[in-house]
């Protein structure tokens, strides 16, 4: 069977809007799934055997657990709920996303994984029902079911697709560091909610707002996310914090200037990671 896909995502608009009774937080999240960006896009596959089993390899693989705590085993347990029998796998995932740079990997590794399940043993299962399961899941799975650009509620679970946006020539950054998606919403409570406003409307084919709310806690929980930030502006870039970080992504005016910032980052730092969208 071929492999599922896992890409990556961008989160293009995100207003934190208030603390919910429950303890989650009410978003408003305009978010593009980015398809065919082959070193931010996971590869998940797998074939029938005697037990279920994971293993996980890839350039971002190290020190992931491919244990009942993965949300791709997660996923198929789930899978076997709504079949009312085990499924049987062993399943082969390789890791190109990096792990707490808020570009979803683990989510959308567990959005492949209810794919390539419901492909595996024929489910039949409805795209309804994909979602409620991506919903239990966690706030980003479902946005990884739709694909393209999604509007987002309440905690990011509730999607509904937009038309496509193109976005703009970007450079996505990831300098090596690790951010805690928990710690940095917890900051909120000392750090304030910086614009408690959800999105006007646009005219259609505009893009959102370049917004991102986390960002003033996610600096405040790792302070080293200020450098990528102020290198990224000094390259002729507008920044943006991706998710809970400690990815960035910056949008440039045209492909050759956002071409010239790659290449002077690969040249002065070295130790952190580019793409190019």
């Amino acid at each position: 069977m071929p492999a599922t896909l896992c890409p990556a995502k961008l989160n293009r608009f995100l207003a934190v809007l208030g603390r919910r009774a429950d303890g989650f937080h009410d978003l408003e999240l305009v978010t593009t799934v980015l398809e065919g960006v082959s070193g931010l896009t996971d590869t998940l596959d797998g074939e029938t055997a005697s037990e279920l089993s994971l293993s996980i390899t890839g350039p971002t693989g190290e020190g992931l657990l491919a244990d009942e705590s993965n949300l791709v085993l997660k996923a198929w347990r789930l899978l076997e709920e709504a079949a009312g029998r085990p499924l049987p796998a062993a399943l082969r995932l390789e890791k190109r996303i990096p792990h707490g740079a808020g570009l979803g990997g683990g989510s959308s590794d567990a959005a492949g994984a209810l794919r390539l399940g419901n492909a595996l043993y024929k489910l039949g299962l409805g795209d309804e029902i994909l979602l409620r399961m991506a919903a239990r899941l966690g706030s980003d799975v479902p946005l990884f079911l739709l694909g393209g650009t999604v509007l987002g509620l309440g905690r990011g679970d509730r999607v509904f697709p937009l038309r496509t946006l193109p976005l703009e020539p970007i450079l996505l950054v990831h300098p090596k560091l690790h951010v805690g998606t928990p710690s940095v919403y917890r900051a909120l409570h000392y750090v304030g909610y910086p614009f408690p406003e959800a999105l006007a409307s646009v005219p259609e084919g505009t893009p959102p707002p370049w917004r991102n709310d986390l960002t003033g806690a996610a600096l405040w929980v790792c302070p080293p996310l200020a450098d990528v930030r102020d290198t990224l502006r000094d390259t002729g870039g507008e920044p943006l914090l991706c998710g809970s970080g400690s990815c960035w992504a910056a949008r440039y005016t045209t492909g050759s200037s956002r071409d010239a910032a790659a290449l002077a980052l690969q040249e002065d730092r070295p130790d952190w990671s580019t793409w190019a969208v």
